[in-house]
C-alpha cells in the first residue's frame, strides 16, 4: 500500500530513527520529535495524506535551516519507497529551497525558487507553492512552540514572515499562526 493513501506513519517513524532523527537534538527535543509534531499539525489542519507524511519528513535531506541531513539527496529512491512518491517529491521541494533567494519573493506573484542542490531556479507551480507555504507555517509554528529560547530570538521574525506567505496558506494555518 502507498503510505501516502494509507498514511502508514509508523514505517516513516522506523524509517526516520533507523537514521538517527531521535538522537540528533532540536530545538524542543529531537529532530524525530520535531517531525512528528508537523505531521500531526498538518493532520490538524485537514492536509491531504501526502503532505502530512511529508510534514513528518521533511528535513530528511535537511534543510537550509538545519544543515543536518539523514539521508544524502542521491538516495531519494529510498525515502520514496517508504513515503510514495508524491510526498518524496514535498519532501525534495522543501530541503532544496535556498530560502535567502527564495524567501523575498515568496510574497510576490512570480516566486523565484532556488533549488540549493542544484542551483536552478524556476517558477514552482501554484501548488507546489501552497504545499511550501502550508509546510513552512507547521515547521515554523512548531519550532516557536516547542523552544521558549527560539520563540525569544525568532518569534517575532517568524509570525512576521508567515504573515507575508497568507496568499498561500490554508485558513487553519493562518489561524494557527494568529493564536
Amino acid at each position: 500500500m502507498d503510505p501516502t493513501e494509507g498514511a502508514d506513519m509508523e514505517a516513516v517513524r522506523d524509517l526516520l530513527m533507523a537514521h538517527g532523527a531521535d538522537r540528533i537534538a532540536h530545538p524542543g527535543g529531537t529532530l524525530l520529535a520535531h517531525l512528528e509534531r508537523v505531521g500531526e499539525v498538518l493532520g490538524e489542519w485537514g492536509a491531504r495524506p501526502a503532505l502530512r507524511v511529508a510534514g513528518q519528513a521533511h528535513a530528511f535531506y535537511g534543510t537550509d535551516g538545519f544543515a543536518e541531513s539523514l539521508m544524502p539527496v542521491d538516495r531519494r529512491d529510498r525515502l520514496r519507497t517508504v513515503i510514495g512518491a508524491e510526498a518524496e517529491e514535498l519532501v525534495y521541494f522543501y530541503a532544496s529551497c535556498d530560502r535567502g533567494v527564495t524567501y523575498p519573493t515568496l510574497d510576490r506573484d512570480q516566486v523565484g525558487f532556488r533549488d540549493r542542490f542544484t542551483g536552478e531556479t524556476f517558477q514552482p507551480a501554484q501548488r507546489q507553492l501552497r504545499d511550501f507555504a502550508e509546510l513552512t507555517a507547521a515547521n515554523e509554528l512548531d519550532l516557536i512552540r516547542a523552544s521558549t529560547v527560539f520563540r525569544a530570538a525568532h518569534g517575532a521574525a517568524i509570525i512576521a514572515f508567515l504573515k507575508r506567505l497568507d496568499r498561500w496558506l490554508t485558513p487553519a494555518a493562518r489561524a494557527a499562526r494568529d493564536l
